[in-house]
Formats: C-alpha cells, sequence, structure tokens
C-alpha cells in the first residue's frame, strides 16, 4: 500500500478534529469527507501533495473547476458548500501552524438565491392530521407520528430514531415532554400538546404493544407493521399517503411539519428565541427566516381583507 502523502495526511486530520470538536453527524462528515476528497483529487493532478505546496490560484482554480467541469457544474448551493470545505480546512491549517498563511480566506462562496421554507395554513394542517383518523394499529400509530411532528417541530430523522424512554410523562404517565437528539447528537427537550399526547397514549397503549411482539425487541417508539423500528421512508410515505387522502392539491415534504410548526408559532405570537429552541437551531439567524414567511402571510392578509390597502 502506497504511503499517504503529507496533504492526505492533513485531510485525515482535519476530519478527525471536526468529528470530535464539533460533533458533526454522520452525514455531515461524510460530506466533509466527499468535499476534500475531491479537493485532494484535483490538488493531486496540479502535482500538489503537500499543506504548504497549495497557494491561492490552487484555490482559486479548484472553484473554477467546479464551475466548468465536464460532468457539469455544481448548483450553487453544493458549490458553496465544497467551498466551505475547503476554507474550514485552510483555517485548520493555519490554526495548527502546518502552513503560514490562509490561502482560501478571500475565496467567496457563490450567493445564493433566498429561498422561504414552505408552510402550510393551520386549516390544512388539521386536514392531514385527521386523514389519520381510525382505530387499527396503523392509523393509531400513525397519528401519534404525524401529531408529534406538527407538535414538536421534530425533523422526521429525530421523531423515527425516538425509543420509549424518550417521552418523559406527568405523575399519571401521560405524555408531557419529548427528548429530541438532533444534529450533533445535541439534546433537546420539548413539550408536547395535548392532541399529541392524546394520539401518544392512544398509540403507546391500543398499538405498540401488539406491534412489539411482532418482531425482534426493540426500544424504538414508532414501529412497522412487523415490529421492526420505522424508518425515513416509511415516515414519508405516511406523509405522503396522509397528504393525499387530504387532497390538499399539492405536494408536502416531511420538514412540512417542522416548517409550519415554527410558523405557526411565530404567527401565534411565540417569540423567536423560543422558537430557536424548540427547533434546536444553534443560531438565532436561522430561525429568522420563518419571520419572513409570517410577515408575508400579514402582508397577503392586510391586502386581501383592509378596504383601502388595494389600489
Amino acid at each position: 500500500m502506497a504511503e499517504a502523502s503529507a496533504l492526505q495526511v492533513a485531510v485525515d486530520r482535519y476530519l478527525r478534529h471536526v468529528a470530535i470538536e464539533r460533533g458533526l453527524s454522520v452525514n455531515t462528515l461524510a460530506a466533509y469527507r466527499r468535499d476534500l476528497a475531491a479537493y485532494s483529487r484535483f490538488l493531486d493532478s496540479q502535482g500538489v501533495d503537500t499543506p504548504d505546496g497549495i497557494d491561492q490560484s490552487h484555490v482559486s482554480a479548484f472553484a473554477v473547476h467546479l464551475r466548468t467541469r465536464e460532468e457539469g457544474a455544481l448548483v450553487a448551493s453544493s458549490l458553496a458548500r465544497m467551498l466551505s470545505s475547503v476554507r474550514g480546512f485552510h483555517r485548520f491549517l493555519l490554526g495548527e501552524n502546518l502552513v503560514e498563511a490562509d490561502v482560501a480566506a478571500d475565496q467567496s462562496p457563490p450567493k445564493l438565491a433566498s429561498r422561504l421554507p414552505k408552510a402550510i395554513t393551520v386549516e390544512q394542517m388539521a386536514s392531514i392530521l385527521a386523514a389519520v383518523d381510525g382505530d387499527d394499529l396503523q392509523s393509531l400509530r400513525d397519528k401519534a407520528l404525524l401529531e408529534l411532528l406538527y407538535a414538536t417541530g421534530a425533523r422526521v430523522s429525530e421523531a423515527v430514531a425516538l425509543n420509549v424512554d424518550d417521552i418523559l410523562g406527568d405523575e399519571h404517565g401521560a405524555a408531557e415532554v419529548v427528548r429530541l437528539f438532533g444534529k450533533g447528537n445535541k439534546q433537546r427537550i420539548v413539550p408536547v400538546g395535548s392532541y399529541a399526547r392524546a394520539a401518544l397514549d392512544a398509540y403507546l397503549v391500543r398499538a405498540r404493544p401488539i406491534l412489539s411482539v411482532r418482531g425482534p425487541s426493540t426500544p424504538a417508539l414508532f414501529l412497522g407493521i412487523r415490529g421492526q423500528r420505522v424508518s425515513r421512508q416509511n415516515a414519508w410515505l405516511i406523509i405522503r399517503a396522509a397528504a393525499g387522502r387530504a387532497k390538499l392539491g399539492f405536494d408536502i415534504s416531511p420538514h412540512t411539519f417542522r416548517h409550519s410548526f415554527a410558523t405557526h408559532l411565530l404567527a401565534g405570537g411565540a417569540d423567536v428565541r423560543v422558537v430557536q429552541e424548540l427547533l434546536g437551531h444553534s443560531s438565532v439567524a436561522t430561525t429568522q427566516i420563518y419571520t419572513l414567511v409570517t410577515a408575508d402571510t400579514l402582508r397577503d392578509m392586510y391586502t386581501t381583507a383592509h378596504p383601502r390597502a388595494r389600489g
């Protein structure tokens, strides 16, 4: 086996650093690894195999390569992410005194078009939740899952990763809060509203005990028909089927529940920093995009309702 180059050793050292120091998720770390592997291959094609052999022209040439490569230019969001990985790597090299200057500091990422999250109305959400009403095992589970998503703003990946012990109850055992594990395995506690509490209690009492004996013993909260943990793909299919039965006339994604949770809270007067905590955002700036959605809704309502709002 060929000995790793000094550049590859530095890349591996950086990946270990971000994994340990920043607690990145497996998926995020895999993206960093792919980005820097592409960067390393490009540098190798330029005859560069050491960190101190990279200069500003190499970083700029790599950015041009990503925009003009034969297999197709990267979309702006992918280009921005890849260049962000490169800039982070070079900051690390400087911080570890492996190089004398950050040669990627002046490399600006492409500007991304502002995309507001898609949220549905309270009435549309109610129609989706009503579409999973029923007393059979699957309906009881689907109702509990969708009510929980809307009540907590959980990501679908967080919801399907829940174990029974993550539902924390009051002195009578009724669900009161849920313990969610977000990106980087960061924990947050989110209250559970009355509708979600009722749906969870019904599922835990009337459906999960029956489902659990159909498969191997598992602490998973949401179980499939064969007793296994519900997957993200299963959850997506449940959401799509419910939206179809609700006859909304358009498709929704699993993240629609999270977007709607945030938008409806802000529209109801919740403080943006409270919503930040509930969503598990590390920066309030990420949460503030939902205030734009709310402002758009208020403007539309004003234009429609006020007698002197229209020319």
